[in-house]
């Protein structure tokens, strides 16, 4: 009888209760993006993060179904603190080019703060459908396409805009964050970048070029990039280019 017993008691459910207290899924994404920024993408596991939350790994599992669903929360908390940022600071933009700024350069500053964070905005939104992106996502692609269209720009245009804004955008972030150093604590910029490791016969070009390469860009690199793209966009949109 006690063997039949324990066969029907229910399965034990694992306590979300850990040493900062109750969980909640804003806490469990707070903590994973503080893993990845400490130890990077390689170290998130569902067992990791639980044993910083102080919990069993299956109590995650209320939060995130599955470990893509805890790096699509990862996108999602970048863009929630994007959200945070852009409201922090709201202006009244002089016209959509200004706003466009403003949503660059908040992204740039975002993707800096957590660069060990980074790929998943390639990797992850490659992998999910638009309609099943987080909630934070879609709201910063409403943010610009509706930026677009209020400046007059027809719906074909505004979604070339938006894509050519996106590529560049992520595409410059990526540039900025690769890895340049080969040797970090050499003094000599030449072995300090490892160019003795690149044939001199069949890459002289970027031997040369190699530690104007390793500079970043930063903000300012951004902004001139974007102010040539958009440029090309005003001429069949004479409110936008007015504007």
């Amino acid at each position: 009888m006690a063997k039949e017993e324990r066969r029907s008691a229910p399965a034990r459910r694992a306590s979300d209760r850990g040493h900062l207290g109750r969980l909640s899924r804003e806490r469990v994404l707070t903590a994973a993006l503080e893993l990845v920024d400490r130890d990077g993408l390689s170290a998130l596991s569902m067992r990791r993060l639980g044993a910083e939350l102080g919990v069993e790994a299956m109590a995650l599992y209320r939060y995130a179904a599955s470990k893509d669903a805890l790096l699509d929360g990862l996108v999602e908390a970048l863009y929630l603190e994007l959200e945070e940022r852009l409201d922090a600071g709201a202006v009244e933009d002089a016209d959509w080019r200004a706003g466009l700024h403003r949503i660059a350069r908040a992204t740039y500053e975002v993707c800096l703060t957590h660069p060990q964070a980074v790929p998943l905005l390639a990797t992850r939104l490659l992998a999910v459908p638009l309609a099943r992106r987080p909630a934070a996502v879609l709201r910063d692609h409403e943010r610009v396409l509706a930026l677009l269209r209020k400046a007059g720009f027809d719906e074909p245009t505004a979604s070339a805009v938006f894509r050519a804004f996106t590529a560049w955008l992520l595409g410059y972030v990526t540039v900025e964050l690769r890895p340049m150093v080969d040797n970090p604590d050499e003094t000599d910029p030449a072995f300090r970048l490892g160019l003795h490791r690149l044939s001199a016969k069949e890459l002289p070009t970027l031997r040369e070029t190699a530690a104007a390469l390793a500079e970043q860009g930063g903000p300012e690199g951004l902004a001139a990039g974007l102010d040539a793209l958009l440029g090309g966009f005003t001429s069949g949109c004479p409110s936008a280019a007015s504007g």
